[in-house]
Parts: structure tokens; C-alpha cells; sequence
């Protein structure tokens, strides 16, 4: 029978159960000298050897943060990963742009949630990402300079006992002993060889030029923005019963306008005055006579209801290199002349500078696209859905025009109004752009 202390001692390396099992077991030497051997292992003495004191360790808890791609708008849920501004072992401050995302509206920077050091990068540059993916990792108690962490990662033991082992001498070659003198040379040996044959021409690489000039091809993937500024286009074509009137403005006295008041204007509130600010004041006043032209149709199979609104959101169609965008000035109805130039002059700037969001983007009543400012004469421009109708102006040149029965030089610009005919008749349209003619060729009703 097993002594009470070896009882207690099995009894503590295998939890209670085994008290039991044990005292079950206790006829059966066979299950007796199984429970021993397995508390064998717990009862004896171990022994550790620790490493020598030149042997350093270094401790570091790492907290790492998963950042996903963030949320864009409601209507995007991916993108396409267009750029790594930083890369792995980067150190970045809190809020530094990490990645670029482009969507089929604006691209989106992922900024870091605080400072740290890139860890590891999750997705690869082209690919499509989604909203809530994981993007990246960054270890925020890590220190560094911006460019590159400051941090050496730990050595292991085995590195370090590597680097401190001598490193052995390469065996020296031996140099092997000359060979003695050969015997002189026969006369038939000493004769020169013959001179060798001329060197064939290389066969010719490059192949012969075309006769009808180059023919070199590239393909380029169209980005985001691009796929859905065509696949609006296409959308409005498929939609509006399009429709467009013509008129021609006398520039005059705008341009005179203009002159007298843009240096003044500029040294009070640094805005310089262009003629945007006042087409966009005449629209807003010839909305308010023709309030079909700032409507919308909204509804299902089409649209079966007319929206009709008592503000002037104004979208203005700006160019830049990755395509046609159209930012907001809301409620242009409420502005100056001064402040509506400064806040296309500001959605401009941004626009070339990538930094649009969605909100500058969004709504819009009517739009106003300037295609003069790179020499159009005349087109007509596409409806920007689910809006009525878009202005179009064009490049302002010397003409002879009839003036009280006389041929005079004007300074003239044609004008175009592309218009959803399913809400706004002829009438209506010719209405609306002749008044902002009026507005234009003489500016001071636009006060009264």
C-alpha cells in the first residue's frame, strides 16, 4: 500500500480527480505504476541554466493598430489603391497621409490614426479595395524621425554570439612555382599566323523603319473617375430629351465692368474678379423668372415628379487632368458677385489639388460650364443628371455686329443652353437664356 505522502504528492500533480482514481487504482499495480510514472516528471527536481551576464535581452511590448480603409461616402464602397505615399519602417505623425484611394468621384487619403511606425502593408498599389478592408499596420510606441524609424530591431542570442565568435582567416593561396623556360622555338613555330578573316556584319536588330511612319500603340486603364464621368454621359444621353438654344452676348460692358472695379476688388479682399461670378448672378436671377430651369425630375419608371426648388445651388465644371469635375456653390442666390468668385476661385483650387470631397461634389440645381477659357467657339454641352439644364459659355471674340444701324466691333461670346425637354419647353428656354443675356450686356439690373 502506498505511503500517505506519496498519495498527497500524486494526488497534488494531478488535481483532485486523481484522488479518486487513485484510490481505485490502489489493487491494481499495474494502474499504480502508471499514475507514478506520470507524476514522476512534476516530482523530480529540474534544473535550469541561464544565459551568461554578457548576454543582454531586450524587452518591448508592441502595440500594433490595424487601420482599414476608411469609410468614403454612402454611395462608394471601394476604390482602387492608387498610391503608397509611405512604406514599411516609415515613421509617421498622427493624421500624415499614408495611402491614396481613388474612387470614381475623388480620391481619398488614408491618414494614420496617430504616430507610429508602418509595420506592414496589407493590399498592393491598382488593387480594389474595400471600405472597412484591412489596409495597413503601424506600431504606435515606436519613436522615430519622419523617413525612417529610429528603433534597431533586437538581436537574439545566436546573432549576437555569432557576431562575437572570431570569424576564421582564409586559408592564403599558394602560390605555385614557375614553370621552367621551354625549349626555343622551331623556325616553323616562330612564323606569324595568318592574319584572320574580316569580321562579318552583325545582322541588323532593329527592324527597318515603316514607310508610313510610327506605329507604336499604347494602352493606357482608364481610371475610376473616368469610367464614371462616361458612364454618366452615356446615362444623361439615355435619359434627357436633350435639346439646345443658342443666343450671342455683347461683352461690353461686363469687360467695361470688369476694368473699372478688379483692381479695387483685388486690394480689399484679395478676390480677382472674372466674369464667372456674374454669369452665375444672372442665372440665379433668371431661375427665380423660370423656376423650371432649377428644377428636377425625380420618381420611379423615368421620373413622374417635378421638383421645383427655391435656391441656386451652381455647379461649376472645372478640368483637371483626371477629368471633368463639377463642385457646388450652394445657395450662390444669397452671394455677391465678390463672394461667388471667391468660392469658385477656392472649389477650383482644390480641384487641381485633388483635395475635393464628397460634400463639395454633392447636389448642384444647375450647371455652368466655361469651355471658352480654352478657345471654344460653339458646342453643346451634356446635362448633368438628375439636373435640367446646363449653361455653356464660350470664347469672347471681336465681331461686327449692327449697333443702331451702324457695324460696330463688339467683343461677343455665343452662349448655349442645353435642356431637359421633358420639363422645360422652348419657350421657357429661350426665356431663360435671353434674360441672362440681358443681365450680361448690362450689368446694373442685376442690381435692381
Amino acid at each position: 500500500m502506498p505511503s500517505r505522502l506519496f498519495r498527497k504528492s500524486v494526488s497534488a500533480a494531478l488535481g483532485r480527480r486523481s484522488t479518486s482514481m487513485f484510490s481505485r487504482a490502489a489493487s491494481k499495480p499495474v494502474a499504480l505504476r502508471a499514475i507514478a510514472a506520470c507524476a514522476r516528471p512534476v516530482l523530480e527536481p529540474r534544473s535550469f541554466v541561464l544565459p551568461s551576464a554578457a548576454t543582454q535581452f531586450t524587452l518591448r511590448t508592441y502595440a500594433v493598430t490595424t487601420v482599414p480603409v476608411p469609410t468614403m461616402a454612402e454611395s462608394i464602397t471601394e476604390g482602387t489603391l492608387k498610391q503608397w505615399v509611405k512604406k514599411v519602417g516609415d515613421y509617421v505623425e498622427q493624421d500624415e497621409e499614408v495611402a491614396s484611394i481613388e474612387t470614381d468621384k475623388i480620391d481619398v487619403a488614408v491618414n494614420a490614426p496617430a504616430a507610429g511606425v508602418i509595420t506592414e502593408l496589407l493590399a498592393e498599389e491598382e488593387s480594389t479595395v474595400t471600405v472597412g478592408q484591412d489596409l495597413f499596420k503601424i506600431d504606435t510606441e515606436a519613436s522615430g524621425s519622419s523617413g525612417s524609424s529610429s528603433e534597431v530591431p533586437p538581436t537574439t542570442p545566436k546573432e549576437e554570439a555569432a557576431a562575437a565568435a572570431p570569424v576564421p582567416e582564409a586559408p592564403k593561396p599558394t602560390t605555385p612555382e614557375a614553370p621552367k623556360a621551354p625549349a626555343a622555338p622551331s623556325p616553323k613555330a616562330s612564323a606569324p599566323p595568318p592574319p584572320p578573316k574580316a569580321a562579318e556584319p552583325a545582322q541588323a536588330t532593329v527592324a527597318a523603319p515603316s514607310p508610313f511612319g510610327s506605329r507604336e500603340e499604347r494602352r493606357v486603364k482608364m481610371n475610376r473617375m473616368r469610367l464614371r464621368i462616361a458612364e454618366r454621359l452615356k446615362q444623361s444621353q439615355n435619359t434627357a430629351a436633350s435639346l439646345t438654344t443658342f443666343n450671342e452676348v455683347d461683352m461690353s460692358s461686363l469687360i467695361e465692368f470688369r476694368k473699372l472695379y478688379k483692381d479695387e476688388i483685388l486690394k480689399k479682399t484679395g478676390v480677382k474678379l472674372g466674369f464667372m461670378s456674374a454669369f452665375s448672378r444672372a442665372v440665379c436671377l433668371a431661375a427665380k423668372e423660370i423656376p423650371a430651369v432649377n428644377g428636377a425630375i425625380e420618381g420611379p419608371n423615368g421620373g413622374d415628379t417635378i421638383v421645383y426648388r427655391d435656391y441656386v445651388d451652381i455647379s461649376v465644371a472645372v478640368a483637371t487632368p483626371k477629368g471633368l469635375v463639377t463642385p457646388v456653390v450652394r445657395n450662390a442666390e444669397t452671394m455677391s458677385m465678390v463672394e461667388v468668385e471667391k468660392a469658385i476661385a477656392d472649389l477650383g483650387a482644390k480641384a487641381r489639388d485633388n483635395k475635393l470631397t464628397i460634400e463639395d461634389m454633392a447636389g448642384g440645381t444647375i450647371t455652368i460650364s466655361n469651355g471658352g477659357v480654352f478657345g471654344s467657339m460653339m458646342g453643346t454641352p451634356i446635362i448633368n443628371l438628375p439636373q435640367t439644364a446646363v449653361l455653356g459659355l464660350h470664347a469672347i471674340k471681336d465681331r461686327p455686329v449692327a449697333i443702331n444701324g451702324k457695324v460696330e466691333i463688339r467683343p461677343m461670346m455665343y452662349l448655349a443652353l442645353t435642356y431637359d425637354h421633358r420639363l422645360l419647353d422652348g419657350r421657357e428656354a429661350v426665356t431663360f437664356l435671353k434674360l441672362v443675356k440681358e443681365f450680361i450686356e448690362d450689368p446694373r439690373k442685376m442690381l435692381l
